[in-house]
C-alpha cells in the first residue's frame, strides 16, 4: 500500500532525482519549494510507502502535443521518481496506478500516458503492472546524455478503468 500526497517542505531534500542512467538529463536546480499538485496543471505528489516513509514522487504534465486539434484531445503524461531503497518493491507500479485513478476521477482526461526509455525494462514492467499498455516504440525522442534515446509509449484509456479495479 502506497500514500500520494502533496509534497512537503521536508520531503524536499528527499527527492533528488538522479541515480539511475535512465536520470541523465544534466544539471539541474534542486528544488526550494513544493511541487504545485493541481492535477488540471503540471505538477507532483511525494509518494509514502507502508511506513509512511518518503519513496519517491510522481509527477504529470499535460502534453501540448495534442493527438487532436481541440482541448479535449489533449492528456497528461506521467512519470515517477523512487528514491533506490524503494525500487523493486512493487511501489512504483501502485504508485502510478493511485495517479492514474486520481487523474481520471478528478480531470475530463480520457487518456493517460506514459514514456520510458527501450532499456528501461524495471519501468515497462512497473507501467504494464499498473495497467497501462504498451503502445509502441518512439523512434529518437529523447534527448539524453548526448544522444537521442528511443523510447516506449504506454497509455491508459478512461474505458479501461474496469480492467484495472
Amino acid at each position: 500500500m502506497v500514500v500520494l500526497r502533496p509534497q512537503l517542505p521536508e520531503d524536499l531534500p528527499l527527492l533528488t532525482g538522479g541515480e539511475s542512467p535512465f536520470d541523465d538529463f544534466g544539471p539541474r536546480r534542486p528544488a526550494t519549494q513544493p511541487a504545485d499538485c493541481d492535477l488540471e496543471d503540471s505538477g507532483a505528489l511525494t509518494v509514502l510507502d507502508d511506513d509512511g516513509e518518503v519513496a519517491g514522487e510522481v509527477s504529470w504534465h499535460w502534453q501540448a502535443r495534442r493527438w487532436g486539434p481541440n482541448a479535449a484531445s489533449g492528456c497528461p503524461m506521467i512519470g515517477i521518481w523512487l528514491r533506490p531503497t524503494h525500487r523493486g518493491r512493487g511501489v512504483g507500479s501502485a504508485a502510478q496506478q493511485q495517479l492514474v485513478e486520481l487523474l481520471f476521477t478528478h480531470t475530463a482526461a480520457h487518456r493517460v500516458e506514459a514514456h520510458t526509455d527501450v532499456e528501461n525494462l524495471a519501468e515497462q514492467r512497473s507501467l504494464e503492472k499498473a495497467g497501462l499498455l504498451r503502445e509502441g516504440v518512439v523512434r529518437g525522442g529523447q534527448w539524453r546524455d548526448g544522444a537521442y534515446r528511443d523510447g516506449v509509449l504506454y497509455a491508459v484509456l478512461r474505458t479501461d478503468l474496469a480492467r484495472l479495479t
